[in-house]
């Protein structure tokens, strides 16, 4: 039994973390991408489509080591249910994929960098973490030559890391509201002020707080935050730590496995 205020501790994120290093150095095989087509694609494409395949074929193979991991049965009902999984220490995993881009594969370049997808949706508030036992488990991966086919490349675990889930969400919610944004409902949409919303605060007007618009020729003062969550935007320093490696392994630098 958890006492009221009790999180996750730094000692079982490290020990999560351990136990899940195994998982680096795994080589999805089934996932084979011709290197003839990546001609075709930028990173941040191919990265797109990947990791969806990936997400959902994790749960379902058999070749992954083995470390305690089991699908958690989710709420049911959600197509997306969370938590990801559950883990033999007792501990709660939610799994995300950050696509690390290979400078050594020939695609497409665009002339500046693209932004990661990789975001902590509004699927993941505080309605439905529980401090003690959530974490995100964030899994680096790259697109390498695969070892049975020369002719093609197959999506490889490079890095992991292990984060507290109650933490995210605070750094996540407080970037949002400190922005001028806001909650809608119980922790169902959250939305960012809107050019005429922003314009009302900058006069010292009130805003309408009851409602929310999708787009801005709706009018309304705030407007669904359609970049809520992206790792890239979590002011968590560990995250942004982890992150700021993995784009160094991007542009060719040496990966630290180190704490």
């Amino acid at each position: 039994m958890t006492t009221k205020g009790e999180r996750i501790t730094e000692q079982q994120l490290y020990s999560l973390r351990a136990e899940l290093q195994p998982l680096i150095g795994t080589e999805f095989t089934n996932l084979a991408l011709p290197n003839a087509a990546l001609q075709a694609f930028e990173p941040s494409q191919i990265g797109t489509i990947v990791g969806a395949l990936m997400d959902a074929l994790l749960p379902h193979l058999s070749d992954i080591p083995q470390v305690g991991l089991t699908k958690h049965e989710g709420i049911l009902g959600d197509r997306e249910g969370y938590p990801d999984y559950k883990h033999d220490s007792g501990l709660r995993v939610e799994l995300k994929l950050l696509y690390v881009d290979n400078p050594n594969l020939n695609m497409k370049r665009p002339p500046t960098k693209r932004e990661p997808s990789a975001r902590l949706t509004q699927k993941v508030t505080m309605k439905n973490v529980r401090p003690p036992t959530d974490t995100m488990l964030l899994l680096a991966y790259q697109l390498r030559p695969q070892s049975r086919d020369s002719t093609a490349v197959s999506p490889v675990i490079i890095d992991q890391k292990v984060f507290s889930m109650i933490e995210l969400v605070e750094a996540r919610d407080k970037r949002l509201t400190s922005g001028g944004g806001m909650w809608f409902g119980n922790y169902e949409t959250p939305a960012v002020l809107s050019k005429i919303g922003i314009a009302k605060v900058k006069e010292g007007k009130p805003v309408d707080t009851t409602t929310y618009g999708r787009k801005e020729s709706e009018g309304k003062d705030f407007n669904e935050d359609t970049n809520f969550g992206k790792l890239k935007r979590i002011p968590h320093p560990k995250l942004q730590e982890f992150l700021r490696k993995c784009l160094a392994i991007s542009v060719g630098e040496p990966i630290d496995q180190s704490d």
